[in-house]
């Protein structure tokens, strides 16, 4: 009896092993996504200074990569449900290393935003497709923490490009170019890493191929029920977009595309996109040095609160995360404003309110909504459906990213803020009254629960 459950527990320990492995490989494309998206902010300051950009040029040129977000989201959904997840995994890496090296070359705002463009179509394949496709790979009791190590993956490759930013800074005014393009080494490790981790078992059994979705299900550990659980949801799907739009269906989809709006205009890539500018024309910091250093910072609270949050996420479940995280980034919101307002501003003062704002959003707002939307939608359609939930996200991503300068200019730092922290208020608001509970039940209990 002894030797029996020994063996249980051994073979429990391999499969979620297996798990952690896939979770792990394909979380690189999240260090890739942290790294693209936030190296701009070190590198912001010496490319207004190369090229003399103006507040709008800026803008135009931080905001060309959520543009290629939002398209690189758009058709990895039509992608990932027709060719598999795998494959269109392999596609971002390519342009995730080709990008790299186009970013470190223009000579002027065109090229910069055409190459940036280009890896926002990668991160934007990664940002869908990567919390989706370890969610169709995960156990249930742990589904939250491995999709969350993707998010763990997103802020640390925000924290090493706010490292790289502060460490290249003293290479001069061309330190930006090398800046983009040490990303280009990553992006090829995750390639190879790619060709060890096998397709999704759901999106084979899509394809009719249910002896290599029994295989690779035996080996994450689950019963053969599962299989014919995924079965019988996938024969009840249409495999239409307009499923989404059934009656108990319409709120997955409304749910989902909110929580992902909601995510960005509570104003987070203000902060990762223009910490730097914020520090030195907002702050006072004394140095461009000094700016930087604070990003660092910034990142290294972004890697704490997000390690934290992937050992709660499956205890605590997902509305508390996201309750709790909106309210206490509303509130700190709210005070950074208000010493703007009164003119207490300090760098010290600013730089503790930015950091308890983000170890909220950290804690709950970043993982917590991309578990939420790769949870919610039903196995035939969710690469299209997700699709939908995050091109919305980085459409509200670009909208923040090319208006807070304009923002700041017209109603001050503390207008700006306030705004967000209305936003906040806003999810909190929404969480509570909208978004159901989803800790600890498997995919195809979730689509039941809609369809109740």
């Amino acid at each position: 009896m002894n030797v029996h459950i020994d063996l249980m527990a051994g073979t429990r320990s391999q499969a979620r092993g297996y798990s952690y492995r896939i979770a792990s490989v394909t979380a690189l494309s999240g260090f890739l996504f942290g790294f693209d998206t936030a190296i701009i902010n070190g590198a912001i300051v010496f490319l207004r200074r190369h090229f003399r950009w103006t507040e709008i040029q800026t803008e135009f040129a931080a905001g060309s990569l959520p543009a290629g977000c939002a398209l690189g989201a758009g058709i990895a959904g039509t992608l990932s449900d027709r060719f598999g997840r795998k494959i269109v995994l392999l596609l971002a890496a390519v342009i995730f290393a080709l990008s790299s090296v186009a970013a470190a070359l223009p000579n002027g705002l065109g090229e910069f935003v055409a190459a940036r463009v280009i890896a926002g179509v990668a991160i934007g394949i990664a940002s869908m497709l990567a919390p989706l496709y370890i969610a169709e790979v995960s156990p249930a009791a742990i589904r939250g923490r491995l999709v969350s190590m993707n998010q763990l993956a997103i802020v640390l490759g925000i924290l090493v490009s706010y490292l790289v930013g502060w460490a290249m800074a003293g290479l001069g005014e061309g330190s930006w170019r090398w800046m983009f393009a040490v990303a280009a080494v990553p992006s090829v490790l995750f390639f190879g890493a790619l060709f060890f981790v096998p397709e999704s078992p759901r999106w084979l059994v899509k394809e009719g191929r249910h002896d290599e979705a029994a295989k690779i299900l035996a080996r994450l550990g689950e019963p053969p029920s599962q299989l014919r659980e995924i079965e019988r949801a996938i024969a009840e799907e249409s495999g239409a977009l307009r499923q989404l739009l059934e009656k108990g269906l319409r709120r997955a989809l409304l749910v989902g595309v909110t929580l992902a709006i909601l995510q960005q205009v509570t104003g987070v890539n203000t902060v990762l996109y223009y910490g730097s500018i914020i520090f030195t024309e907002q702050v006072g910091a004394q140095s461009t040095s000094a700016a930087l250093w604070a990003n660092v910072l910034v990142g290294t609270t972004n890697l704490v609160f997000t390690v934290i949050a992937l050992f709660t996420i499956d205890r605590l479940g997902r509305k508390v995360l996201l309750i709790s995280a909106a309210a206490g980034m509303g509130v700190s919101l709210t005070a950074l404003g208000f010493v703007f307002a009164v003119g207490s501003v300090t760098p010290s003062r600013a730089l503790a309110l930015i950091l308890c704002y983000v170890a909220c959003f950290s804690f709950g707002m970043g993982p917590g909504v991309w578990v939420v939307i790769s949870e919610l939608f039903p196995t035939r359609i969710r690469g299209r459906a997700m699709s939908l939930a995050t091109v919305a996200l980085w459409l509200a991503c670009l909208l923040i990213t090319v208006t807070f300068l304009s923002l700041v200019k017209a109603f001050t730092a503390a207008g700006a803020f306030w705004v967000y922290g209305v936003m906040c208020a806003c999810t909190v608001w929404f969480v509570w009254k909208f978004t159901p509970e989803t800790k600890g039940k498997n995919l195809e209990e979730i689509e039941q629960q809609w369809k109740a």
